[in-house]
């Protein structure tokens, strides 16, 4: 493996000066050449309901997304994906539900907490939990709290849930309904937790009347939740109404309606079902003749919520919308991208994706040689105290984690096994097979079998569009047995704006230096030495074979 690595201040991912030369929260100086650290989106380490307050004052809407965990392994991959997927058109925020019976707060991949989990520390994604508290001891519940604390979740989704049974009875010193579980957060936690609540714009069902139902929502807000999402519901109005109501009684706090584009008959009468909602008789009377039809269903669908969801943003009291996804993405990237919601080229505030840990909110500066390789360094970081950042920090960091379990399901190829096979080929005979697959993954070019090649071993996404102003390079030295892993363009002085290298906000200039990373021989290694020798120290290098002998 050869890297260039920066010079003096260790292995630096790149740098970005600020236009103004404004030490922008660095600790830049006349004895260092150090460019100052960039101001980054206030979003990063705002509580939710600050983000929220903000957008709200400056009047940018938002939208938010709600999924629910796979029942397979597989299935949690998948929904993973989704999450990269959905989050690049710019969700404020996600929800994952928290159902009883499938283990929700343990360690399993398909859990409640682990799809949490991996979906702030991995994709990056501000995440709510929900969590139901009826049949549950205080203890339990004090136990799930304090895992999501550790994994760095920080918004709750306090709700009752199904009671078990038909012969269920409150009880004294239980939890009984939701603001019993509100009030046990912020005594157990104080302030730690944002808590959502769920509001009902025609009512409980359960609720004695509507009224009623009202006066159970300002207690919740009253014990210290700090917004309402809304079930879902047909009608712009009803909403409306519902918002009007909440803020008749003293509810100030956001409230959010939940949107539910219609995709298809069975999933309409399962969530009505499960809602004890009535679909309105004009709806059902455009669906009953398409009910077979699934992309017929989906194309009104798309309609209705777009047209709903216009008359909610045009009246002013609406500062967001929350989607039921029902894991799926056309739909709702539809409704969002008609109304002028969805991000279609979005800024990225550093070179990586960055996580919304809270302990790594400082964080801004990774190393280059893990760049190909982000879940495998957040996950080998996890138990950091303290990250790098503009400052560089002190010099005794913790050592990287081993990687006892790589195959943690979020560090799994996306790729299926048999898709993978198509790529790689059933087995490969010769060094020059090997030189092929590397090539075809460079190039973007089908194989010797006609398939194109999306990934690596060492690379599980495609290539990142700076890495086309090198292609031609790396394609010819793939073909020569330089098998590259990793790589990086030298960058100078290109705006922060910049559609292929830019990062961070505007007013900026980006700067970085080549790198590459690759497998060879050490019969090109010895050859390549020779030729290294003649630009040192302009040109760093560091070289490990098999046996972790260096050179």
């Amino acid at each position: 493996m050869v890297n260039q690595v920066q010079r003096g201040d260790g292995n630096c991912q790149s740098c970005k000066s600020d236009s103004s030369g404004s030490n922008s929260g660095g600790e830049s100086s006349k004895e260092s050449s150090r460019c100052s650290t960039p101001v980054l989106d206030a979003d990063r380490s705002d509580r939710l309901r600050d983000k929220m307050r903000r957008r709200m004052e400056s009047g940018d809407r938002w939208f938010s997304l709600e999924f629910f965990p796979p029942r397979t392994a597989s299935g949690a991959v998948n929904l993973i994906s989704r999450f990269d997927r959905m989050g690049s058109g710019g969700p404020l925020f996600i929800d994952i539900t928290w159902h009883p019976a499938g283990d929700p707060g343990s360690d399993k991949e398909t859990s409640s907490m682990m799809i949490a989990s991996t979906a702030v520390n991995y994709c990056g994604l501000e995440s709510i939990l929900h969590l139901t508290c009826c049949n549950q001891t205080k203890e339990k519940i004090t136990d799930y709290l304090t895992k999501a604390k550790r994994l760095g979740l920080k918004n709750i989704m306090a709700l009752r849930g199904d009671p078990l049974g038909e012969d269920w009875e409150e009880e004294e010193e239980g939890f009984n309904y939701a603001v019993d579980l509100v009030k046990h957060i912020r005594s157990e936690f104080d302030d730690y937790f944002d808590i959502c609540v769920a509001g009902y714009p025609t009512g409980h069902p359960e609720a004695e009347s509507y009224e009623d139902d009202l006066r159970h929502l300002k207690e919740k807000v009253d014990a210290g939740a700090d917004f309402v999402i809304t079930q879902l519901f047909f009608r712009a109005d009803t909403f409306l109404k519902f918002l009007e109501d909440c803020r008749a009684i003293g509810i100030t706090c956001p409230i959010l309606p939940g949107i539910f584009p219609i995709q298809g008959y069975q999933s309409l009468r399962q969530l009505v079902k499960l809602s004890k909602l009535e679909v309105p008789e004009d709806i059902t009377k455009v669906i009953e003749p398409i009910k077979d039809n699934d992309a017929a269903i989906r194309n009104y669908g798309i309609q209705q919520a777009v047209e709903m969801c216009r008359v909610l943003l045009e009246s002013g009291k609406v500062p967001g919308l929350h989607f039921y996804t029902l894991n799926r993405e056309v739909a709702t990237m539809e409704v969002l991208r008609q109304l002028g919601l969805w991000i279609e080229d979005p800024r990225r505030p550093l070179p990586w994706a960055v996580s919304a840990h809270p302990k790594r909110k400082v964080e801004d500066v990774r190393p280059i040689f893990w760049a190909s390789r982000p879940k495998s360094y957040i996950y080998r970081t996890q138990d950091w105290d303290e990250f790098p950042n503009g400052r560089w920090g002190n010099s005794s960091s913790p050592a990287f984690g081993e990687l006892n379990d790589y195959y943690l399901f979020y560090l799994k190829s996306k790729s299926s096994k048999d898709a993978l096979l198509q790529m790689w080929g059933e087995e490969l005979m010769s060094e020059e097979s090997v030189n092929e697959i590397f090539t075809c993954y460079i190039t973007a070019q089908p194989n010797r079998r006609g398939h194109k090649v999306l990934c690596l071993p060492w690379n599980d996404e495609p290539l990142a569009s700076e890495t086309n102003l090198l292609k031609d390079e790396l394609e010819k030295v793939n073909r020569r047995g330089v098998l590259t892993i990793n790589s990086q363009p030298n960058i100078n002085g290109k705006p922060s704006t910049d559609p292929i290298v830019g990062w961070g906000p505007a007013g900026g200039y980006v700067f970085q230096k080549a790198y590459l990373e690759f497998f060879t021989s050490s019969e090109n290694v010895t050859a390549l030495l020779k030729v290294l020798k003649k630009y040192e120290p302009r040109v760093n290098y560091h070289i490990v074979n098999v046996h972790l002998h260096k050179g």
